[in-house]
């Protein structure tokens, strides 16, 4: 699964991105200083894999990750190839959630390509884009069907939801605010995918709302979009401190979590993805993505093919059933140890031994 970092040019894209993937990568004050994506693999984040590992003390402890492209800035006009517009909207297609980095700092020396700061109107100028490119986008695949519907009726359906979807465009609203919205999956388009907007605010105005920051959580909540807010600044400080000197630094802002912490979360939340672990006596403790809703065999087939074909059951433990009794054998003992078979959905948090005969 794959987040993917879009905004205007000059909005510190690249700097969060470096700061979160520890990439060394060009940053620079000037337009379209990225032209081709950089990709990361960053771990996720989790005080629970951290609980494990205290606990079991394995050689190895591995995290779940998460894979963010860092794209390159969008300008008015990118529907039309706008500063090589056509080339970045193509990169976002191929994400399957959208980071919307926004600008929320003023600095002289970062200059802007609207000339000031107004993080609403920049949302709305790179929505209008991804806007625009949909409608070109569905109106070539309404006249493709149009002519399959002459000879095959079967296509109608489809049809006539992408005209209701096109007039929805037409108004300026994003696909993913139309109801009931179900495209086949050879469809693809920009503003059906889940966004989550990133506040980039100055160092000296953390634990402030500012008054861009209160029209943009406005924005945030008519949207129905969650909203983060970090200093990408800050955050590119903080990639190059070891971890004691980080958490002093974070305690004396008092910051509770890193921006990277928060964007890392948020992302894996709107990708509708959840993490179970195992445990592998003393070797390893290792987190695993899924999405939500995924039942037990297919959960095991993310750790080998063998395990789903042939799953026999799940044995599982909640997390917090071993953070309240302290052990597995206490757990055991409670009655907390449970036997789940094939229809079983993996919950958030599972600690799960996976039987199987091949």
């Amino acid at each position: 699964m794959k987040l993917g970092i879009v905004g205007l040019p000059n909005v510190g894209k690249s700097t969060l991105f470096k700061a979160i993937t520890h990439s060394d990568i060009e940053i620079a004050n000037y337009p379209f200083c990225t032209i081709h994506p950089n990709i990361g693999i960053v771990p996720v984040p989790d005080p629970r894999l951290d609980h494990l590992c205290g606990l079991y003390q394995p050689e190895k402890c591995t995290p779940a990750v998460l894979e963010i492209a860092d794209i390159a800035g969008l300008v008015r006009g990118a529907s039309k190839g706008e500063g090589l517009g056509n080339q970045f909207l193509a990169s976002i297609r191929e994400v399957d959630a959208i980071i919307h980095l926004v600008r929320c700092f003023d600095e002289p020396d970062v200059s802007h390509v609207d000339g000031n700061i107004d993080p609403v109107r920049d949302i709305e100028t790179i929505e209008l884009e991804l806007i625009l490119s949909d409608h070109e986008y569905l109106t070539r695949r309404i006249d493709k069907l149009s002519r399959l519907v002459k000879g095959e009726k079967g296509h109608q359906e489809e049809l006539d939801m992408l005209r209701e979807l096109l007039a929805h465009l037409d108004t300026g609203q994003p696909a993913r605010s139309f109801p009931d919205l179900k495209l086949s999956p050879e469809v693809h388009l920009l503003t059906s995918k889940p966004v989550l907007y990133v506040a980039n605010i100055a160092e000296k105005d953390l634990n402030q709302i500012t008054p861009q920051l209160e029209l943009l959580q406005a924005k945030a909540t008519a949207d129905k979009a969650e909203l983060v807010v970090v200093s990408a600044e800050l955050e590119a400080e903080l990639a190059d401190l070891e971890a004691e000197e980080r958490e002093f630094f974070l305690s004396e802002l008092g910051v509770q979590k890193t921006g990277k912490e928060l964007v890392i979360q948020a992302g894996y939340k709107l990708l509708g993805l959840i993490s179970f672990f195992t445990v592998t006596g003393s070797k390893e403790v290792r987190a695993w993505t899924i999405p939500q809703g995924t039942k037990a065999p297919q959960a095991a087939g993310k750790i080998h093919s063998d395990f789903e074909r042939g799953f026999i059951r799940a044995e599982v433990v909640a997390f917090s059933d071993l953070v309240a009794h302290g052990n597995m054998a206490a757990v055991r003992e409670k009655g907390k140890y449970r036997s789940e078979g094939k229809e079983y959905i993996v919950e958030d948090g599972d600690i799960i031994l996976f039987r199987f005969n091949v």
